[in-house]
């Protein structure tokens, strides 16, 4: 079991605006930045605490090493955390082993499994989604999992996005929320503007859109590699992903 040294971020206020921007990954309890691409734990800890109440049942279906398990956790919530990739899940579980004497924590269910099929989730069953999926295959997870979204060049990707949407919409309740974090790529120097094909795939799912947050990246790999790159071929550094929050009416 994780000994914990830190158990929350230290003056920590929810966001107000529109921009979010963390530039320091978070270093309390049991998250670290090891898991390459996963989000700061400032996220979820923002959009479970506005979103949720203690007691609620989440839902993460791209649960890769665990951050989002964690928040719901600490913060009383109970989550279930679903990834295709086994390795993930070991990853996790090791993440969620620890417990705090004289606190309510949250239950961690991890599964196996396609978030393009949740079968085994009940209709209208969910109080929130909370999740960050791979931006197609910018980022592979695994060598050879059949299903992995990792691997799919863009027009595939947002195809099986279309089944995932529509799996999110079946088990969320109704009026409830679910929030999603998507970047965009570039190919031969133009702009992709995956996030918001993204968005429209939730919206026509039956999603309405609650927000839209512009989230800064930082502490981005290769950063002077591309910046040399950015001067040579004439483009711009893409520093910042888009944060959807929809609701189910």
């Amino acid at each position: 079991m994780n000994k914990i040294k830190k158990w929350e971020p230290d003056n920590f206020e929810l966001e107000m605006t529109t921009s979010w921007s963390f530039p320091t990954r978070g270093n309390w309890a049991t998250h670290n930045a090891k898991y390459r691409g996963n989000w700061s734990p400032y996220i979820p800890r923002n959009l479970i605490l506005r979103y949720s109440k203690e007691g609620d049942l989440i839902l993460d279906q791209f649960a890769g090493g665990g951050t989002t398990l964690v928040e719901a956790k600490l913060l009383n919530r109970n989550i279930i955390g679903i990834d295709i990739n086994p390795n993930s899940l070991v990853i996790c579980k090791e993440a969620i082993d620890f417990k705090r004497d004289g606190f309510e924590m949250g239950k961690v269910y991890l599964k196996n499994g396609d978030a393009r099929d949740l079968s085994f989730i009940k209709n209208d069953s969910i109080d929130f989604i909370c999740t960050h999926p791979p931006y197609a295959n910018i980022i592979q997870y695994s060598e050879d999992i059949k299903g992995d979204l990792s691997h799919c060049k863009i027009p595939q990707f947002l195809d099986e996005m279309k089944k995932v949407a529509a799996e999110s919409y079946r088990v969320l309740k109704k009026d409830k929320f679910c929030a999603i974090l998507m970047g965009d790529t570039r190919q031969k120097g133009h702009m992709i503007p995956m996030s918001f094909d993204v968005m429209k795939i939730f919206q026509d799912a039956g999603f309405k859109l609650k927000e839209l947050i512009i989230k800064e990246q930082h502490n981005c790999k290769a950063t002077g590699f591309w910046k040399t790159n950015s001067i040579k071929y004439n483009f711009l550094l893409i520093a910042h992903e888009y944060l959807f929050v929809f609701r189910k009416q």
